[in-house]
């Protein structure tokens, strides 16, 4: 049985394609990435601003039992509840309520 050079070679740079491209993903996987949790938000006068001092509160436009949105960059990703993580006082930690799609990426 003769073998068509063309299809053989077409197939390795299919394969290293496949192969390139599962490396790549894999090693994406490792990386770190920064994810941010607000918590709400407020508006403040420049003035008002100027004059904060340490043990200055900020009231927020949530409640502590309010969701709490994720973000990775600009995107938000998830939304949650804050709690307190279990062994560990006064850390918090976010129960997960609602994911977003990220099958096409973050």
């Amino acid at each position: 049985m003769q073998t068509n050079e063309h299809d053989v070679n077409s197939d390795l740079a299919e394969n290293d394609s496949d192969v390139l491209s599962n490396l790549r993903s894999k090693s994406l996987m490792g990386v770190q990435i920064e994810v941010t949790v607000s918590v709400g938000k407020t508006r403040l006068a420049l003035s008002e601003l100027i004059k904060l001092e340490k043990e200055s509160v900020l009231q927020l436009d949530s409640r502590i039992e309010d969701p709490v949105d994720i973000f990775v960059g600009d995107r938000l990703v998830a939304r949650g509840e804050l709690e307190e993580v279990n062994g560990e006082s006064g850390h918090l930690g976010v129960r997960l309520t609602e994911v977003a799609d990220l099958s096409g990426g973050v």
